[in-house]
Formats: C-alpha cells, structure tokens, sequence
C-alpha cells in the first residue's frame, strides 16, 4: 500500500501540529539530513537577527512559504528565494512593542534616567520634567504597533495623531506631516523599514519639530538619519527615545551614547515573556492552515501564498 504524501515542514520550536503535516526542528546549528531538506515545503526561520538563520533557505528545493518570527522582514527579502511567499509575525510583536514605545515616552518625559543616574550617586535630584497629560503625540504607523501605542496613550490624557501612508477616517496622511509636527511635542515612530520610509525622519523633519520635543523609535533604526538626529540632539534642542539604532548594535564611542537627553534600549520591544506563547500560537495556526489546504496568513512579501488542496495523513507505519 502506497503511503500518502504528508506536508513536511522545518521550525525553530516543537509545536503541536495536524496528523498530515511531519514537523522537522532546526533552530540553527547544523542542518538536517538533505532527505528532510528535500521535503520541506514551509520554513519558519529561526528569531535571530544572525545571518546563520538564513542557513536553510538554500537547500530547500520544495520551499514554498518563508515565515519569520518578527514583524519586521526587511533582513530577509535578500533571502528570499524567487518564487517564495513570505510572512511575518503579524500580531505577535503588537503589544510588547507598544508597551515598550509608552514605557520610553513616560520615562523620557518624567525624568526617569536622570532619577537613576541619581541614586546611583545617592543624590536626591528634584526636577520639573514635562508631563504627558496635555502633550501633543503623532504616532507614524496605523498598523498593529501604531494602533496599540496611540490605544495605550489614550488614558494619559494625551492629543494623539495617527499617521498612515494615507489618509482614512481617524488618520491622516504622511504628506500632512509637515503640517503636524511644528505642533508635535512627542513624535514616536512604529512603520516597517522599506525604501520608502528609510531615512524618512530627516535633518529638515527633525528641524520641524519644536523645541525640545521628544522622538521614540520602535520601527528600524535607519528610518532615522542618524548624523541628523545627532546634531539635533548634541544641541539639547530636542530629545530622543530609541529601542532601534542605525547602527545596530550601537557601536561603543558613537556620540548616541553620552548624548544628553537620548534613552536607549538594546532593540527589545518585542522580546518580552508574551513573545514565545504568541509565536507558538501563530505557528500552529500556520500548520494548521497549511494542512487544510488554505494560505498562511501576513503575507508581506514574494508572490501570494496560494490555497492548496489538503493532504491526508499517512498511514501509521507497521
């Protein structure tokens, strides 16, 4: 009796999955024998940044469907076979980086860094520091993250602005940033890095914000002009908030670290407790899908996943 072909399928994490998907783990090191390899139609990519996450692409002749672990996906279209459907971790990152993009804003604008700085020295260091109560907040990006961050400053007592690349009821478009940010007091930054938003936060951007205004970046560092943003900030004329850097890692002696009123966090937003539950349950909704027959979901990049008919599960071996 012929046995029928099962979905194989190579991932970072052991996960439940249906009876005719065979579940292969690599998660980096050595790769599996070729004859899994061969098999191996969707790849979840390891969550490393490391280019050895990337070691499999090539050696799956069957690959179909690539699926990241991170929202972000602009370090792997270069590895990206032609042909390959690519997903991101939709919905996986949302609430972590919005935590940590309100976390950045309320310790920036309160004075928080200094205040440790000070007990370190057991110095007792009263300030006034400006509130978020009443401050004018434009948040650029309207997706997941965007959307959590201006959710999660609506208690404060904030004016938020959401920004998008175009404009919908209850969001105005980026062609009228330049419009809104003389007025923006906190600017906070949640868009994917493409060509078009690389760079996109400019020497005359920044020079449009008013005096001492507040950037917090949570999308990629490169949407920032770097050298810009330190000559902006060398002066004290405005502030900065950044869980992203260009370079990254921040390199020991580049002026970001000793500049005054910069905050920096090592690229952690969506690195929290709530990240491996979240991604083991999109996981299994991928399998799932896969299973069945129907597309994965988030496809970002490369041709649309397409439906396929649903395999049954191979007979169990005698």
């Amino acid at each position: 009796m012929s046995l029928v072909e099962a979905r194989h399928v190579l991932v970072p994490v052991d996960v439940p999955a249906p009876p005719s998907v065979v579940v292969h783990i690599w998660d980096g090191g050595p790769l599996p024998a070729h004859e899994v390899l061969d098999l191996v139609e969707l790849h979840v990519l390891p969550y490393t940044f490391d280019e050895g996450s990337f070691a499999a692409v090539d050696h799956l002749p069957r690959l179909r469907v690539l699926q990241t672990l991170t929202a972000g996906y602009e370090h792997v279209l270069p590895h990206l076979p032609a042909g390959v459907s690519l997903c991101n971790a939709g919905g996986v990152h949302d609430d972590s980086t919005a935590e940590l993009a309100l976390a950045l804003v309320l310790a920036a604008q309160r004075g928080i860094p200094d205040f440790v700085r000070a007990q370190d020295q057991q110095r007792w260091a009263h300030a006034r520091y400006p509130s978020l109560a009443d401050r004018r907040v434009v948040v650029v990006g309207a997706g997941g993250v965007g959307r959590g961050i201006a959710a999660r400053l609506a208690p404060f007592r904030c004016q938020v602005t959401l920004v998008a690349r175009r404009a919908r009821p209850g969001v105005r478009g980026v062609d009228e940033l330049p419009d809104l940010l003389p007025n923006a007091e906190v600017l906070v930054l949640a868009v994917p890095l493409d060509d078009v938003t690389r760079g996109m936060v400019d020497a005359a951007l920044l020079a449009a914000l008013p005096d001492g205004a507040l950037l917090v970046n949570v999308s990629r560092g490169p949407v920032v002009d770097t050298s810009a943003l330190v000559a902006q900030v060398r002066t004290g004329r405005i502030r900065a908030a950044l869980d992203v850097t260009e370079p990254e890692p921040l390199p020991a002696g580049h002026p970001l670290w000793a500049a005054s009123g910069v905050l920096l966090s090592p690229h952690v937003g969506g690195d929290t407790t709530a990240f491996w539950p979240r991604a083991r349950r999109l996981v299994e909704q991928q399998l799932g899908r896969w299973a069945d027959g129907l597309p994965p979901l988030h496809h970002v990049a490369g041709p649309a996943p397409q439906a396929v008919p649903p395999r049954e599960a191979p007979p169990p071996s005698e």
